[in-house]
């Protein structure tokens, strides 16, 4: 079977899964309400750097201002993305940067960091692979681990997209107090054919040189070069699998919207079929970039839920 065929394949099961139960979308935006509503504090930030054999990972470790050793959550960005993510329309902030600052707001810390080859970190975009990204999360959560100003005992993951992925990854190899998942990639290998073309990955894929470099057209209209080898690890990662040997809380947020991740809320509800633990299921009318372009209202909501799974609800 061709892998052509193999995506028709997966896009036909995926689209036949029932959800596993309803969604807990009604109580998730209540408690999300109830949370943005609470008096907010002050919270400070610091870049640090975070060393992974020879690489330096960068990132933003924001904390509560006045709070003894708060939990924290890691922010994993998306796809192209960096710490601070997307900007988000009539604000100076990102979709991660305001998520942080809501977060600490409220007491609980967040480092967000850039996977290497992105951002301030070091390394070259166009070495990027799904392991290398894998790699960065768990140096992050180890490191976390050892400062002396946090709960090290409540360290929570959340991730975006290919962040979901690599999301599902550290709290399959790590003790994560909680994971929440935002528009995860669950097929990586399909999810990327669906947005960047499926002539265009399967020829990465196949192509026996991993080292090539090779342009990609995103549908944005941008373009972007990575080695081939990035395409052939997307074949080597199952972020479902992976959740599957979780059993801690979980939430996975997705939009209806969303022609990046598809289908949806299938897509997300595959993760919830294959937990075995707490968990709840946020469905939103939102895009993959959860209507940054429009506005911070759906971001705050997802905050929000994210922040009131983490509290324990």
């Amino acid at each position: 079977m061709s892998r052509r065929l193999i995506s028709a394949f997966l896009l036909a099961t995926l689209a036949a899964i029932p959800a596993a139960r309803a969604d807990d979308s009604a109580a998730l935006k209540a408690a999300s309400a109830a949370v943005l509503a609470r008096p907010v504090g002050a919270t400070e930030e610091t870049v640090v750097k975070i060393p992974r054999g020879e690489a330096t990972i960068v990132g933003t470790l924001e904390l509560p201002k006045g709070v003894e050793k708060p939990p924290v959550v890691l922010l994993l960005h998306g796809f192209t993305g960096s710490r601070d993510e997307l900007p988000i329309k009539d604000t100076d902030e990102g979709v991660f940067s305001r998520t942080a600052r809501l977060l600490a707001e409220r007491g609980v810390g967040s480092l967000r960091i850039d996977f290497t080859g992105s951002g301030e970190s070091s390394g070259k975009w166009e070495d990027v692979t799904a392991q290398s990204e894998i790699a960065d999360a768990l140096a992050a959560f180890d490191w976390l681990k050892g400062q002396p100003n946090i709960d090290s005992e409540k360290i929570h993951v959340l991730g975006w997209s290919l962040g979901g992925l690599v999301a599902s990854h550290v709290a399959a190899g790590r003790p994560v107090a909680s994971a929440t998942l935002w528009a995860p990639a669950q097929n990586p290998a399909y999810n990327f054919a669906h947005f960047l073309g499926t002539e265009a990955v399967e020829a990465a894929i196949a192509d026996p040189d991993a080292e090539k470099v090779v342009e990609i057209k995103l549908p944005w209209g941008a373009t972007t070069k990575l080695k081939t080898n990035f395409f052939k690890s997307l074949t080597t990662v199952d972020p479902v699998a992976a959740i599957a040997t979780y059993k801690g809380p979980l939430l996975v947020i997705v939009g209806t919207k969303d022609t990046v991740v598809t289908p949806q809320p299938a897509g997300g509800e595959i993760f919830l079929a294959y937990h075995d633990g707490p968990e709840k299921l946020l469905v939103l009318p939102t895009d993959h970039a959860f209507d940054a372009f429009t506005g911070p209202a759906t971001v705050d909501t997802m905050a929000g839920a994210s922040l009131a799974v983490i509290e324990g609800m």
